[in-house]
């Protein structure tokens, strides 16, 4: 029976944080023996904000080592560069004109991205969802792992997918979405109302996987709570709730044993544990991320022959929407 197929990426903007780690790529990396699995480093999404084309090329090859340090196989898996895939920009632009601009309009990202922008509100980041829809039905996806806040994205791809099927037949899978139910959205650390972003202004909001473990913890204990000093998991205390949902993740315990465990701690030291055990689990990660970045010829190794295997796999979708639209 064929693998139904899995695909995801990461923008190549910064480094990557345990928001992307806990909600993404620890799921990842458990998917693989039931799925045929493509991981993508989304590098044309990045142009939407201006770059520095050394650092880009720096960031997605650092991205493209962090999804193999943290346990996605190259063998079992399809980690590439998602402008090796020229198909991906095609498919962008024909399914831009089966995209209504008042659906659109409503994608809450491009507001939000707007506001913190407002010198380079481009055509690209307003048609940021549909190079998104192309890069999920390009390889017939069936399974995507999503945060909440990409939930919208994706149902942008489902419409787009049926709309194309009326018109033309059967031509894509209508793709489902995956939400981990325990660390799907890590909050910011001083702001625990908003997801954790590397492109947070305030540093002290977001834990990198490269951050050292004295600047871990630092980060941790300038963590925001409140003031009742009560470890509780409840929408009321989202600060204390984040770091609880944090804690279970990496310890692998649930809320309930994490609650359990702080009964009799004050909020110092509780934000202490948190902090030290994120830097315990993400060590071994660090350790084979640190030997995967210093070795060239294995990475180029890596991209050059997933690069040829994305595109071998996105050909016979392009071939049926070229035919169905009528391009010669």
């Amino acid at each position: 029976m064929q693998k139904k197929i899995i695909f995801s990426g990461m923008q190549a903007t910064g480094n990557l944080h345990i928001g992307n780690w806990l909600g993404a790529a620890r799921n990842w990396a458990r998917l693989c023996a039931e799925y045929t699995c493509l991981y993508c480093v989304v590098d044309l999404h990045s142009l939407t904000v201006r770059q520095d084309p050394a650092t880009l090329r720096e960031n997605a090859r650092s991205v493209l080592a962090w999804y193999i340090a943290l346990g996605l196989d190259p063998k079992e898996n399809t980690l590439y560069f998602q402008s090796h895939v020229s198909a991906h920009a095609e498919l962008s632009w024909i399914l831009s004109c089966y995209t209504y601009m008042g659906e659109l309009n409503r994608m809450t990202q491009f507001k939000d991205k707007s506001a913190k922008n407002e010198a380079n509100i481009n055509a690209g980041l307003f048609t940021y969802p549909v190079l998104m829809a192309a890069d999920i039905l390009l390889f017939q996806t069936d399974l995507v792992p999503v945060g909440d806040d990409q939930r919208q994205h994706l149902e942008l791809a489902r419409d787009v997918a049926q709309r194309f099927n009326q018109v033309y037949g059967e031509i894509f899978v209508v793709p489902e979405g995956y939400i981990p139910p325990v660390g799907a959205r890590i909050m910011a650390l001083q702001s625990p109302g908003k997801k954790m972003s590397k492109s947070d202004e305030n540093l002290y909001n977001c834990i990198f996987l490269s951050d050292s473990p004295d600047v871990i913890i630092k980060k941790f204990k300038r963590a925001v709570t409140d003031s009742d000093n009560e470890i509780r998991f409840s929408e009321d205390k989202p600060g204390i709730s984040n770091l609880l949902t944090v804690y279970s993740c990496v310890t692998g315990r649930s809320i309930d044993q994490s609650v359990a465990d702080f009964a009799q701690s004050g909020y110092g030291d509780f934000k202490l544990k948190v902090g030290e055990a994120v830097v315990e689990a993400l060590l071994p990660y660090r350790r084979e991320y640190d030997r995967l970045i210093a070795d060239t010829a294995y990475l180029d190794g890596v991209i050059a022959e997933a690069a040829g295997k994305a595109r071998h796999l996105a050909a016979p979708t392009m071939a049926r929407v070229r035919t169905a639209v009528g391009l010669p």
